[in-house]
């Protein structure tokens, strides 16, 4: 039987944190074996973002090493930039003449907008996403979209999208599901909030020894005593719990050597994926060349579907 399709997508907006790892790169590790899998760079959507040729060339990069490092099969896993694949827009722009304004207005991020005063300051390109990430979505046929929890929402649209298009032209879209899991779909930061660049609250994914016990030294710990949740919620991701309890039993409110434990099994965990990110660096034609080849692969399935669209739609006439 043929394999059923993942597909997700990352924007290029700045080094990934061991919460991106665990709440959805490392879905992506497991998905590998068993699925066809397409992995985009979201670099039209990061447009939203960064406004600076620079930054946004050396993110690009970035994110296609971060993948690699953490082991992406591109034999198994087509790896590709948005922007390489003009039918992303294309039919965008199309599921634009679908959908309303008010269901548009439903996005949380829109929401979050208005609630603090910054409608004006909301682009077309913001109020749009949810339809660029559809037709992202939608052009490959996927079966499963790993997400975190907080983007549940962006699969919905997506869905919808593709219900109201089937309706409105005739069957044409498959209608993917999230994939979230549950114990890890919201990682905590060194506050106990959910790990955040923007709170500041991170542990980078490729950190050096040195900036690893920074930031969990920096954890925050209560005074009563017992088990340090917030250390402990991290310290889970990169050791087993059945390990874990005892341990934290055996040394409850002895947080220091907790937080140096919890040290030495992230430099464990982190080490290997910076060193074979530091070994990609040194061939970055080698890497774009595995960027180009995948834009490639992509682009003839994304065409394939643009031409059934343009079909049903009713714009092919020749």
């Amino acid at each position: 039987m043929p394999k059923k399709i993942m597909l997700s997508g990352v924007k290029p907006t700045g080094a990934p944190h061991i919460g991106n790892y665990f709440g959805a790169m490392k879905q992506f590790m497991d998905l590998q074996k068993e699925h066809e899998g397409y992995i985009f760079i979201a670099d039209y959507h990061a447009l939203n973002f960064i406004k600076n040729r620079d930054e946004l060339k050396k993110n690009i990069l970035g994110v296609l090493l971060d993948y690699l490092a953490i082991g992406l099969d591109p034999e198994k896993i087509t790896i590709f930039k948005q922007s390489d694949i003009s039918e992303h827009p294309e039919l965008s722009c199309i599921f634009d003449t679908l959908m309303s304004v008010p269901y548009l207005k439903r996005a949380h991020a829109y929401k979050d907008a208005v609630a603090k005063g910054k409608e004006d300051e909301f682009s077309m390109g913001d109020f749009n996403y949810p339809m660029l990430m559809a037709a992202d979505i939608l052009l490959y046929s996927p079966d499963v979209v790993p997400i975190g929890q907080d983007q549940k929402q962006h699969l919905e649209f997506a869905r919808d999208t593709a219900i109201k298009f089937n309706s409105t032209f005739g069957e044409t879209f498959k209608l993917p599901e999230p994939m979230i899991l549950e114990d890890v779909a919201v990682v905590p930061g060194t506050d106990g909030k959910k790990m955040s660049k923007s709170y500041g609250n991170h542990i980078p994914l490729f950190a050096e020894y040195d900036e690893i016990k920074k930031c969990v030294m920096s954890i925050i710990t209560d005074s009563s005593g017992g088990v340090p949740k917030n250390v402990y919620a991290i310290h889970k991701l990169v050791r087993p719990e059945s390990e874990l309890k005892k341990i934290y039993e055996e040394k409850a409110g002895k947080y220091k050597e907790l937080k140096e434990m919890l040290l030495e099994d992230l430099e464990k965990f982190i080490a290997p994926l910076r060193k074979r990110r530091k070994e990609l660096e040194k061939d970055i034609p080698g890497a774009l060349a595995i960027l180009q080849a995948g834009g490639k692969r992509a682009k003839k399935v994304a065409e394939a579907k643009m031409e059934e669209v343009r079909e049903k739609i009713g714009v092919k006439v020749y």
